[in-house]
């Protein structure tokens, strides 16, 4: 058997680096082996831990291509994935050959023939199987090593390109997959859709529709609870970034001391504790969607950074000279009146006016007729999916007792009495196929009702707001949330100011009652004595 040739090395070397794909660099390899080592059958394997994964064959079936042999069931595998040099097998070794059957030019079980194996290693480490067969017996005996060791050498080095290529694209593929996969998750999560049909939501889908595709900044108004990351959510996936990021930043939990960090980045060293360079968070939306939640509650000082950065589309990371441009359409969200906030200095008017190019605002949840029903419905069914419920359905004085609440924490709340309910009902009903869920499981909500607003009260209360309905005109709302403050406060106080006591006396949420003393600027001042 003669040695490899200068000329066929070289003209290898040529095809290899003139290759455009995986397929060809395998193939001029094939070739050349073959060209060099008279076989019958050539094949190319990726080593994976505990199989071997066929990535080229000349002179098999083609289906082998889709096989994937494990290796502890093949004892010839076994022997070729624990050697460190070529290995050639007896003509007359009786251990079965993993290509028997498989040869494309002959039909039934290999008779007596040559089978050769040469592992390839790089950086020391298994990746692969170069295997080489002969129906001719001890045609691979007189083989020189020096021909072994080059073609180990160029197949070794071949396939690790071939797989590092082929890394880098799944790589590429996989963080796209990750960024659409985490936005369609996070808009499954939120809902997936924005549900209702009130005039108010009508009208909320059809804004979103005109200024999604725009690139538009846009604020989004809404009391705690309504659905504002949804409302950017849909509006991400609507625009023309929607395969780019969608970037989450809750401005209220910023402590202010690491909010430019967070926001523009830093480089190792900037700060104690700066142990490595860090991309903020303009920078990973670049090319996308920042979501500033909670905007309001930002400082002035963090302002006037956004501000630049929206401007300018430039950010200056922590302890860097050099200025970085980016690329990020801006979304934020509060619950608070920024124009207000503007008129008192709390928030700049530069930057809210750079902000609400396209103002939007979700109505609460006691405004939208009729909606209450149908986000019902879609609770219950996911929260049945959740609990592994056959059937979960609500009676019709459950809806109506829920449908006449007026809900302070929107439909994050009637998300959790939901929940809350069906546990009940559950835990009532843990015989039955069909769980109902009725009035007593939802619970005492707190708060008047929508449409019967004076149920709640005390008969002395009662006759007080009747007398004053006869004397004067008074504002629901107003006098809906006078009590509610008033019965929050007698209770918070009876309690010492302790929140959890003041929940189970009121039978609700802690959190449901957390939220509403803060909109009912309910507070608690402890005094050291």
């Amino acid at each position: 058997m003669n040695e490899i040739t200068s000329n066929a090395l070289l003209q290898l070397a040529i095809d290899l680096t003139n290759s455009l794909s995986s397929k060809d660099r395998f193939d001029r390899l094939l070739d050349t082996v073959r060209k060099t080592i008279a076989c019958d059958a050539v094949a190319l394997l990726s080593f994976h831990q505990d199989l071997l994964k066929p990535i080229a064959q000349q002179g098999l079936t083609k289906d082998t291509l889709g096989r994937r042999f494990l290796i502890n069931e093949h004892p010839r595998f076994v022997i070729l994935c624990n050697s460190a040099t070529p290995v050639r097998f007896s003509a007359d070794s009786t251990l079965p050959d993993p290509y028997d059957g498989l040869l494309a030019d002959r039909e039934g079980d290999l008779p007596v023939h040559a089978c050769m194996g040469l592992p390839l290693y790089f950086n020391n480490e298994l990746i692969g199987l170069l295997t080489i067969d002969s129906l001719t017996p001890h045609a691979f005996d007189n083989i020189p090593s020096r021909t072994l060791d080059v073609i180990t050498s160029i197949a070794a080095n071949t396939l690790n390109t071939a797989l590092m290529i082929e890394q880098l694209e799944s790589k590429a593929i996989h963080n796209q997959k990750v960024v659409n996969e985490l936005t369609q998750e996070a808009l499954k999560r939120d809902g997936g859709e924005i549900i209702g049909y009130s005039s108010s939501i009508t009208r909320l889908k059809n804004e979103i529709k005109i200024v999604a595709p725009s690139d538009f900044n846009i604020l989004i108004y809404g009391e705690t609870g309504v659905g504002k990351e949804l409302v950017a959510r849909t509006l991400h996936q609507q625009s023309n970034r929607a395969t780019a990021p969608l970037v989450y930043v809750n401005c209220a939990a910023l402590p202010e001391n690491l909010i430019e960090s967070e926001l523009f980045g830093h480089i190792k060293g900037a700060f104690t504790g700066a142990e490595q360079n860090r991309a903020g968070k303009f920078l990973i939306a670049d090319g996308g969607t920042l979501f500033l939640d909670e905007i309001g509650e930002l400082p002035l000082s963090a302002q006037s950074k956004i501000l630049r950065a929206i401007q300018n589309n430039e950010i200056q990371p922590v302890g860097q000279d050099k200025v970085e441009q980016v690329d990020v359409r801006i979304f934020a969200a509060t619950n608070r009146n920024l124009e207000t906030e503007v008129e008192a200095g709390r928030f700049r008017a530069d930057l809210y006016h750079r902000l609400s190019v396209y103002p939007l605002t979700v109505e609460p949840l006691r405004e939208r007729e009729g909606d209450i029903v149908l986000l019902a419905g879609y609770f219950i069914e996911n929260t049945r999916r959740k609990l592994g419920i056959t059937q979960l359905k609500a009676s019709l004085d459950a809806i109506t007792y829920l449908n006449n609440y007026d809900w302070p924490g929107n439909v994050r709340e009637l998300e959790h009495v939901i929940s809350r309910a069906a546990l009940k009902a559950s835990a009532r009903q843990r015989n039955s196929k069909i769980i109902n869920i009725e009035k007593q499981d939802c619970g005492s909500l707190i708060g008047l009702s929508k449409k019967d607003p004076l149920s709640n009260l005390s008969d002395t209360a009662l006759n007080s707001a009747a007398d004053k309905i006869n004397k004067e005109n008074i504002n629901l709302r107003d006098a809906t949330e006078n009590f509610q403050r008033g019965l929050i406060t007698k209770v918070l106080t009876e309690e010492n100011g302790n929140w959890a006591a003041t929940a189970r006396r009121l039978s609700t949420d802690r959190g449901n009652l957390n939220r509403a003393a803060k909109r009912l600027n309910i507070k608690v001042i402890k005094a050291v004595k």
